[in-house]
């Protein structure tokens, strides 16, 4: 017998984003029933529906999950009321029952009134001020002893994001991932937002810290594969502003320079070359003992390539190490925790990412990322791309092709003629 029931609100582009139907699809599927108690569809396209439903569900906790599932699609219960907040019982440990966040823009109810969650991304916790009405995303770790935490879902909405008005790649859900599909009408897209980012970088750098910023997220593949010529340009060009990598990214570009190898094959010659597996050890050595890649670029050492063009034009660069590097080189951050630190720090401002051949770095980066933040992620392996394609939202867009084409054919958009 159906005993429990609630009723949630739906507001926004409900209908064209198809929010309504995930919801009602999502109901049913968790042995729910629904009544369609009120719904006002938006005549024009710029004007939001709006729709009242109903919910019954044979226990309260399924009636629970059920609303667990439909909020990050938007979906609030009509009886407001304000969050519920408990004190962290030790640093780094969260109340049993605290609300986990999702990666779309958040609201928590204080005092009567909505606030927004600052820094939002998804896995982490709500923080909320003693006194002033602040709350802000909070990875487990970083919690201490005492600060009151959000628990349950009372009180905690969630905001879907809508359609953006201008009809770009970035604008569908259809985005789906696939090595048959052609590639050049997306990455002319993504060049066309590249270069209006670059205007908006332009002009706040005069003004203090730019807040249209490109973010490249890049494994070793690219040097390997010949992309190196063409990132190299992007950043010197001023169309990539904050970079992320490992160990790796940054010792093949730097040995590339000083042997013309990576990873000792002959990236001219087109073949190994005698005792070139030894190339990326002496680069790294090389480096180590001058103390720092910037210094290596300061001295003449290091002229050219990926880690010299992002020392000169002042790249925010994040290189964090894994368990199996070499050296490291100085910079690189071999301490996890402090890694990801360092990148959530980074993001401020990134309004697009772009993911090349790093499967870790681009899963970990896109775990940081809000819902907001249009990405690209590109691999030669379908399933990475994928990953981060049904992180449910239509904002990343997938690409099945190798490092060096991708950005070749994106410099060469952006005006490159290598």
């Amino acid at each position: 017998m159906v005993n429990t029931q609630e009723t949630v609100l739906l507001q926004g582009h409900i209908i064209d984003s198809l929010i309504l139907a995930k919801v009602l699809d999502a109901i049913l599927m968790l042995g729910g029933a629904f009544d369609l108690l009120d719904v006002q569809i938006g005549s024009q396209r710029d004007q939001p529906s709006r729709a009242r439903i109903l919910i019954r569900a044979p226990s309260g906790q399924q009636l629970a999950d059920i609303l667990q599932a439909i909020q990050p699609h938007g979906a609030r219960v009509e009886r407001e009321s304000d969050c519920c907040a408990e004190p962290a019982p030790a640093d780094g440990v969260l109340p049993p029952t605290f609300y986990a966040t999702t990666h779309l823009p958040t609201q928590v109810r204080l005092g009567g009134q909505w606030i927004d969650v600052e820094g939002i991304e998804m896995d982490v916790a709500i923080r909320v001020g003693d006194s002033a009405a602040t709350a802000q995303a909070v990875p487990m770790g970083q919690v201490r002893q005492g600060d009151r935490v959000v628990v349950g879902r009372e009180g905690v909405r969630v905001l879907p994001l809508e359609r953006p008005k201008e009809r770009d790649i970035f604008s569908f859900m259809q985005a789906q991932v696939s090595s048959e599909r052609p590639n050049r009408h997306i990455i002319a897209d993504i060049a066309g937002r590249m270069t209006a980012l670059r205007e908006g970088y332009r002009e706040a750098r005069s003004g203090g810290r730019p807040d249209s910023l490109v973010l490249l997220v890049g494994g070793p593949a690219i040097v390997h594969a010949g992309g190196r010529d063409a990132l190299t340009w992007l950043i010197e060009s001023e169309f990539i502003h904050v970079l992320f990598g490992g160990n790796a990214l940054a010792a093949h570009d730097m040995e590339a320079h000083l042997y013309g190898t990576s990873l000792g094959y002959g990236l001219s010659a087109g073949r190994a070359v005698p005792h070139g597996h030894e190339h990326h050890l002496r680069t790294i050595n090389r480096i180590r003992a001058i103390g720092s890649i910037e210094k290596a670029v300061a001295s003449g050492v290091i002229t050219g390539g990926i880690m010299a063009a992002s020392v000169r034009h002042d790249v925010r660069m994040v290189l964090a190490g894994s368990i199996r590097d070499d050296g490291p080189l100085p910079g690189v951050i071999t301490d996890s925790v402090q890694a990801q630190a360092a990148m959530r720090d980074a993001l401020p401002g990134v309004k697009l990412a772009l993911l090349v051949a790093s499967t870790l770095h681009a899963v970990a980066t896109g775990n940081l990322l809000p819902a907001t933040v249009p990405t690209v992620c590109v691999d030669v392996n379908q399933a990475v791309p994928t990953k981060l394609a049904d992180r449910g939202s239509f904002q990343a867009v997938g690409l099945v092709m190798d490092a060096a084409s991708f950005l070749r054919e994106l410099a060469r958009e952006l005006g490159w003629k290598g």
